[in-house]
């Protein structure tokens, strides 16, 4: 039984994380790939919810900086080929169905949309080490406003976005003429490390 997760996005978005990047005025940093993960939580519905399952989904941020001006922006890169269905609760055949799925035309169609990126438009301080981050999220080709909420503690940004599937084309995966589905909407939640020493990017 396909029990695909919409994913990215999904992560995507959680991408636009990055915003919250603001150290100190003139500053451009890169992201510190090998300490920031992005996670994002698909969600199962449906009448036979109770026979299906939650998905998650894990992916590395391949490209990210922040360039701190009179107008700061945030970019951020995450290859949607490299989004991993991690589902520890299912066996591994079913987590590679499941991972096909996702990959595959139904749901990512990453042979041809294989780049998710956020670029923020406006960012806003929401108090001490918080921000809203406001930018356009690209996914499934297509580019769609996303916000971000933005926290910074012991040196890291956590935060988290809600998405759509629709927003962006992909129709939730249902089985069993839909008794069985996943959620339209998925949550997104990452943490991001930033290098110590502005690179020339």
């Amino acid at each position: 039984m396909n029990r695909t997760p919409c994913l990215l996005l999904a992560g995507l978005v959680c991408c636009a994380c990055l915003t919250a990047l603001w150290a100190a005025d003139g500053d451009l940093r890169a992201i510190d790939a090998s300490r920031s993960r992005l996670e994002v939580q698909v969600y199962k519905s449906g009448f036979l919810s109770a026979f299906g399952h939650n998905h998650e989904i894990e992916a590395p941020i391949d490209y990210g900086k922040v360039e701190l001006s009179a107008t700061p922006s945030v970019v951020l890169r995450v290859d949607a080929r490299k989004l991993e269905v991690l589902d520890p609760d299912v066996s591994a055949d079913t987590r590679a169905e499941i991972q096909t799925t996702m990959e595959g035309p139904q749901v990512l169609d990453a042979s041809h949309f294989s780049e998710i990126q956020f670029q923020s438009t406006t960012v806003e301080a929401r108090g001490t080490d918080h921000w809203t981050v406001h930018g356009d999220l690209t996914l499934h080709g297509q580019i769609h406003p996303a916000d971000l909420d933005v926290t910074l503690k012991d040196g890291l940004y956590s935060g988290s976005a809600t998405l759509r599937q629709t927003h962006f084309g992909i129709k939730p995966v249902a089985v069993a003429g839909g008794t069985v589905k996943v959620k339209d909407e998925i949550k997104v939640q990452f943490k991001i490390a930033l290098m110590t020493v502005s690179p020339s990017l």
